[in-house]
């Protein structure tokens, strides 16, 4: 069996033709007469020894043929359009486009982002916010930043910090809890973002370590960690903030971290992006703005006791 492609000009004419149902359409679309593409269009069922299209008064449809070449031809060019896409990407380093979870976007890259764009004008940022795992190839996603456990393989990942809870509260709110017992008489707030991972980090732990007993189930939940840390900035209660979203606000004294224990996650923050592409300049400017820009987190660690959620469990 002769199993030769036919040309790739016809291809592309079927493709548009079945996706459009029309040849106007298709024809108008590739830049070329109805008449070119309608012969490019019999020439590929020529070659395969059956029709693709049976032709209507004014209109198309697909034969069995049709309908079985039809999918691939479709895929077949997406992947072909998205490789050539990303191949082009490897040579603009004009263009970087990061995406992260809404909660470090809002609260840890988009305060500063000015930052960057001071110190690397050549570059243009771009962002997409989501908790939808990246696809680099159909995302058209140079770098990403996900907070987790695993990294999939094939991918370059840089750690950027081990992330560690411990309450937050507003410097108004802490005048009035002067111990961890204190605690139980607020609003506790609780950050449910982190369920995902399958691990004791939350408020049960924390009064596990830091030796006292009190009653978590009542309070506020929110699914997403920047609300939780927002309400804890507006008053409303206390938090188990996580450090790296919380930075800012603990920076500019919004929020204050008055007790000494943490409990530290398994999960971490990572820079992730395909394997090599590390290399190139505007991603290895990203990353290592991002490593510079994230030290600040760690000089909340001086002087505290930063357990282990596994050990808690243990």
């Amino acid at each position: 069996m002769n199993e030769r492609l036919p040309p790739l000009t016809a291809l592309r004419a079927f493709e548009a033709a079945a996706r459009h149902m029309s040849f106007a359409k298709a024809a108008e679309e590739l830049n070329v007469t109805p008449a070119a593409l309608s012969y490019q269009i019999k020439a590929l069922e020529a070659d395969l020894g059956m029709p693709v299209f049976r032709r209507l008064n004014r209109a198309v449809e697909l034969t069995e043929a049709g309908r079985a070449l039809a999918p691939g031809t479709s895929d077949a060019f997406a992947s072909l359009s998205a490789a050539w896409r990303n191949t082009k990407r490897l040579n603009n380093n004009d263009v970087l486009t990061v995406t992260a979870g809404p909660a470090f976007t809002s609260k840890w890259l988009a305060p500063r982002l000015y930052k960057f764009a001071q110190e690397h004008p050549e570059i243009e940022l771009r962002f997409h916010a989501g908790l939808r795992v990246a696809d680099f190839d159909r995302d058209e996603v140079d770098v990403a930043i996900r907070f987790g456990i695993d990294v999939a393989e094939g991918l370059f990942a840089a750690p950027l910090h081990q992330e560690w809870m411990t309450p937050m509260m507003t410097p108004e709110l802490a005048l009035t809890i002067q111990t961890p017992e204190d605690i139980g008489k607020t609003m506790l707030i609780h950050d449910d973002s982190v369920a995902f991972l399958k691990m004791d980090w939350d408020w049960p732990s924390w009064c596990k370590a830091a030796g006292v007993t009190l009653d978590t189930e009542h309070g506020l939940r929110f699914s997403q960690a920047d609300h939780a840390l927002d309400a804890a900035i507006s008053g409303a209660g206390v938090v188990l903030g996580r450090i790296t979203l919380a930075t800012r606000a603990l920076e500019s004294g919004r929020l204050v971290a008055p007790f000494d224990v943490g409990i530290i996650a398994d999960a971490q923050f990572r820079l992730v992006c395909p394997a090599g592409h590390e290399k190139r300049p505007n991603i290895k400017a990203f990353h290592d703005w991002v490593m510079n820009e994230i030290a600040s987190s760690r000089r909340f660690e001086d002087g505290r006791l930063l357990v282990y959620a596994k050990d808690l469990a243990a």
